[in-house]
Order: C-alpha cells, then sequence, then structure tokens
C-alpha cells in the first residue's frame, strides 16, 4: 500500500503539460476562458461543477485547476483544499480572487503563464483587465436568482440558476433529485436505464453519467438502435471481419469496441431485435464479444448506459423485449422528468434557449403574456418542443426585440 508521500509522487508524475480544468456554473464564462487558453495552446476540459471537476482532475491529472467563487453541487473551498492535498503539482486557483490552497509561496513560472493567459483571455473578451489579485474577480450576483419582472423578459449573457448536472438546466425539486440520483451511480462501473419521455433530454443524463465518471477521459459511444437497419444493427454494435456479409469489404470495429474503457449509450433500446438482445445479454454478462464473421473473443472493457421512452417491463410481459435484459440493464435506473412536472425549470429554459439563439440572431425577450401562454401547455415533446416553439416565436416576431403570446404557437398558422 502506497503512502500519502509515494501517491503525490505518483500523482506528480503524471501530470499531463499545459493542461487545466476549469470549473464555473456560468456557461459563459466558462466558454470565454476555454476559447482564451486554448488559443494559447492549453488544453481545457470544462465542468460546470465541483464533482465533475473532481472526476476530471482525476482523469487528466491536470498542471492547473480553476475553481469559480460558486459551484451548485460542493463548497469551492473544500475542493480547493482537498485537490491540493491529492495533487500537490498541480495548481489550484479560485476565480475569485481567495487562494486556492494554503500557504501558496511563489508562484511557479507555469502560475505566472496560466495566470497572464486568464488575463489575455478577460481582456480579449472585453471584460477588462485583471485587478492585481492572483485569480479572475468573478461578479458577485452572476449566478443570483432574479424574479421574473413585469415587463420583458430581459435574457441574459448565461441561463440563471443552477446546472445541477452537466449541461442540464433547472433547479426544481425533480431535477435536483435527478442529479442526486447520477452522482451517486456515475463513479461506479453499474449499468444505468435512463427512462423517461421523448424529448426529456436522455442523451444529457447518459453524457452526464459519462463526465462524472473516472472514464470521462475515455470515448462517450452513441449508438441509436431505432436509427440503423436491423440487417446492419449487429455488424454496427459487434463490429465484422472482411467479407462477413455482402459489402463487408474491409474490417469494421463496433461501437462496443470502440468504447473501450469508457461508456456506450444505447438510445432506444426498446427497439433492439430479440435476436440482438440475447447477445447484448452475453456480452453485458462476460465483458466478451465475438465480431461478425469472426470466431475470436475479444474482451472488452465499457460501461453500458441505456434509455428508453418505453415501459420495458410491459414489453418482456408480451414478449417484445428480454426480461432478463431488462433486469440486467435497470441495474441503477434513472427516470428523467416530464417537463410539465418540472414547470419551475421553464423560465430558466427558455431564457438558456433564447440566449443560444442570440448567438445567431438579435437578441427576444419574452413578455409577460408569452411566459403565461407556455407555462399554460402541457408540452407533449417535453424540452426539445419547447426549444422548437420558443425558436419558431423568435422567427414569427421579426424584427421586434419582443416575443409576445401571439408567435407562441404550437404550429405554424397559415397566412
Amino acid at each position: 500500500m502506497m503512502d500519502g508521500r509515494s501517491m503525490g509522487r505518483q500523482a506528480e508524475q503524471r501530470i499531463v503539460p499545459r493542461s487545466v480544468v476549469l470549473a464555473s456554473a456560468d456557461v459563459a464564462l466558462r466558454r470565454r476562458l476555454s476559447d482564451g487558453l486554448t488559443g494559447m495552446r492549453w488544453t481545457v476540459r470544462e465542468a460546470a461543477g465541483g464533482a465533475e471537476a473532481m472526476g476530471h482532475v482525476e482523469a487528466l491529472r491536470p498542471e492547473a485547476l480553476l475553481l469559480d467563487g460558486w459551484l451548485p453541487d460542493l463548497e469551492v473551498g473544500e475542493i480547493a483544499s482537498q485537490m491540493a492535498h491529492l495533487y500537490p503539482a498541480m495548481d489550484v486557483l479560485r476565480l475569485d480572487g481567495i487562494p486556492g490552497r494554503d500557504g501558496m509561496g511563489q508562484r511557479s513560472p507555469r502560475r505566472n503563464e496560466l495566470l497572464h493567459a486568464l488575463r489575455e483571455a478577460r481582456e480579449g473578451s472585453g471584460s477588462g483587465p485583471l485587478d492585481g489579485q492572483d485569480e479572475v474577480q468573478a461578479a458577485p450576483d452572476r449566478m443570483e436568482r432574479r424574479p421574473v419582472p413585469s415587463g420583458p423578459i430581459a435574457m441574459s449573457d448565461s441561463p440563471s440558476g443552477s446546472e445541477l448536472l452537466p449541461e442540464m438546466i433547472g433547479a426544481s425539486a425533480a431535477v435536483r433529485e435527478l442529479a442526486r440520483m447520477v452522482r451517486l451511480v456515475a463513479p461506479r462501473s453499474s449499468t444505468v436505464l435512463i427512462e423517461g419521455e421523448t424529448g426529456t433530454g436522455k442523451e444529457l443524463v447518459a453524457k452526464a453519467v459519462h463526465t462524472l465518471s473516472p472514464r470521462a477521459a475515455k470515448s462517450f459511444t452513441v449508438l441509436n438502435c431505432a436509427a440503423i437497419p436491423e440487417s446492419l444493427l449487429e455488424a454496427e454494435l459487434f463490429g465484422h471481419t472482411r467479407g462477413a456479409f455482402t459489402g463487408a469489404v474491409h474490417s469494421r470495429t463496433g461501437r462496443i469496441e470502440a468504447a473501450h474503457g469508457g461508456t456506450l449509450f444505447l438510445d432506444e433500446i426498446g427497439e433492439m431485435p430479440l435476436g440482438l438482445q440475447a447477445k447484448l445479454l452475453r456480452f453485458l454478462e462476460s465483458g466478451e464479444l465475438q465480431r461478425v464473421g469472426e470466431n475470436e473473443v475479444v474482451r472488452v472493457d465499457v460501461r453500458v448506459v441505456a434509455a428508453t421512452h418505453q415501459h420495458l417491463e410491459q414489453r418482456a410481459a408480451e414478449g417484445t423485449f428480454r426480461l432478463d435484459l431488462y433486469h440486467r440493464l435497470a441495474v441503477f435506473p434513472v427516470e428523467v422528468p416530464a417537463l410539465r412536472d418540472r414547470m419551475d425549470d421553464l423560465p430558466l429554459l427558455a431564457e438558456h434557449f433564447l440566449a443560444r439563439m442570440g448567438r445567431e440572431m438579435p437578441r427576444k425577450s419574452l413578455r409577460v403574456n408569452a411566459v403565461r401562454k407556455l407555462a399554460g401547455y402541457s408540452w407533449p415533446g417535453n424540452v426539445r418542443e419547447l426549444k422548437h416553439v420558443l425558436e419558431r416565436g423568435a422567427i414569427l416576431a421579426g424584427d421586434s426585440p419582443e416575443i409576445t403570446a401571439e408567435e407562441i404557437r404550437w404550429k405554424v398558422r397559415a397566412g
């Protein structure tokens, strides 16, 4: 067993040069700093929260860790202290001007270079120079929740509220519970079954499971079981050798093998043919596969995350889905809430989508009557439908800076 000094020396030896993990719940801030640092030849790994950042540090062993002054899931001071203790060769900097570790001492040349890169990134974005502190100064109210005003809803540079999972916007109780479940299972190797209606963001949840796991530095490979013809799905999943079937002019690595060391996301798993379900079950139980047309067995280390909008238990009772495969996939089931069950998040989601659209067209705001109309709808298409309705409304609003209830339409009306 290694003592603390040995672990520290090993961590130092594995440091990846010119690499940094940047942790902030502010998407716009992360994007500005990441763009600037990347332009100065730094490898940047972004994180929306503390747990995600710690996972990236474990996987990447970066030269530096940059922590915003507030993170939605963990206390920043504790993260800084723990990371500085575990990885003494890594510079830990906080963006709010508070030292990232106790007894910091003299700056290393690497630290000076990183601070210079941050200064260049900030000045290049028009945010002004640093004020002489060691770290970037964060606006104190950047992440505060704001009440909905009585007039037009002005959109900020980034979504307000908490991003409890990477890329997922929301602060409702349903989203917080989803985030809690994902953070519990992400560090483990358990198979995860993500269930939820179409348009709820199941792939975002699958990505979060991967990003928050020790496999984050490896591949996140996606296979939509409903998008590939049944005759080709087996070869796509397991790979094939040259001449295995008509048209197989070259050998090909399958999606499972391509995800070695990482995560394989099987979307719409309920659409997988019964015959292929048996082969998938064998792989899940043994970790071994055979390419189509080959007798050699290949062992693969991959975590499987599956998603479905169907009730697989009911499908199993009907004989159209294997019950044993369902139980093997549903080691840890996760339910993604429908939008109608998290309507408290609707203003945050609307702000997020309109801010993204504002990068390609003049920024729009929502009148209160438009918000009321959005809130009164049942959203059968969930978050995806909300995005499309807002995009349609922005187009229908034309040159007006505001979207009113008149432009909120579930279907485009002629004339």
